[in-house]
């Protein structure tokens, strides 16, 4: 995205998993942007480096056996990677905060709702016990908890699991942060609800003005919520565009595989629901040529010896594949 106030800017990020199998290159050289106030959407199947991708932002990946071994993560034209673990705890829930996909394993079982959300505001905030009491229940009403007077002293097994996620987003928006991560925000939660979570979503980051990097496998949601998206395959970008012209005209044949794989679309469309064939490779051992060409059809001679390159296709999208060269 070309976009001269870009709020994070990750340059050729590689994180990669040490492991008795081999050295897993979840993140394989990633570089985006996300422009301030904008919505960027990352997708692609289990096991692409979405989550490794949106950990390694947070600098939250267990090290060893996780380790970012190149890149920088450029916030405000502050590298992350460069900052100590204290000047990182400041910068996390501050100026960058995370909704992770099951808040009920992310959210405290012994600790009520309002003392999480209250932690968040006397570390970040400097606010006394009272002051970020009355703060956390002004931010459980803007996300739509009703009696959140009374909510505040529950725990999160009392909640249901869309009250819980609003849990998470009023923790994440609380110190109005620069930059949300939203990791699958809705995946557990059933359509209904899922809406409503949308909905408050795009309402408060009108409100608060803030970026929003968006992880979903789920296209119909990617449709609805961002600006942007970004198709990510066996840890590398494969795919890059405005999100109308994606759906209408997407490049990379992985990426027509996933729109084609869309129930609900190709039932509109009176045709036959279609799967891509095989598994996404093992990125632990070497990837001669392109990573998806075993599950391509329209596979060349060139796709198993080269590796194609990320490159502009057309204004503002970006495409890496041998057949749209």
């Amino acid at each position: 995205m070309n976009n001269e106030k870009n709020l994070l800017h990750i340059r050729d990020l590689k994180t990669h998993f040490h492991t008795a199998a081999g050295n897993v290159r979840a993140v394989d050289g990633v570089t985006l942007k996300i422009p301030e106030g904008s919505t960027v959407g990352v997708v692609g199947e289990s096991g692409c480096g979405k989550t490794v991708l949106a950990l390694s932002i947070m600098r939250l990946l267990p090290v060893p056996p996780a380790k970012i071994v190149a890149g920088e993560i450029l916030l405000d034209n502050t590298d992350l990677l460069k900052l100590d673990a204290k000047a990182m705890r400041l910068i996390r829930g501050k100026k960058i905060s995370m909704i992770f996909q099951e808040p009920m394993t992310s959210l405290n079982p012994i600790m009520t709702i309002g003392e999480q959300i209250s932690e968040v505001i006397r570390l970040h905030e400097g606010q006394t016990r009272k002051g970020a009491q009355e703060q956390a229940v002004e931010i459980m009403r803007r996300v739509g908890i009703e009696a959140p007077e009374k909510r505040i002293s529950h725990y999160p097994h009392q909640m249901s699991g869309g009250m819980r996620q609003r849990v998470m987003i009023a923790m994440a928006l609380v110190c109005k942060p620069r930059l949300m991560i939203a990791d699958e925000p809705t995946t557990a939660l059933d359509v209904t609800v899922q809406a409503q979570i949308l909905e408050l979503m795009d309402e408060l980051q009108q409100s608060f003005n803030t970026s929003i990097l968006f992880i979903s496998h789920d296209l119909g949601v990617i449709a609805h919520s961002v600006d942007y998206v970004i198709i990510m395959y066996a840890g590398k970008i494969v795919e890059e565009s405005p999100v109308a012209p994606f759906f209408s005209d997407p490049l990379h044949p992985y990426s027509l595989g996933l729109l084609e794989a869309i129930p609900t679309l190709r039932i509109q469309q009176g045709k036959r629901l279609q799967v891509i064939p095989g598994s996404v490779p093992d990125v632990s051992g070497e990837i001669r040529g392109c990573a998806f060409c075993d599950r391509c059809g329209y596979v060349m001679a060139v796709c198993r010896e080269k590796e194609p390159v990320l490159y502009e296709k057309k204004p503002n999208r970006y495409v890496r594949c041998w057949k749209e060269l």
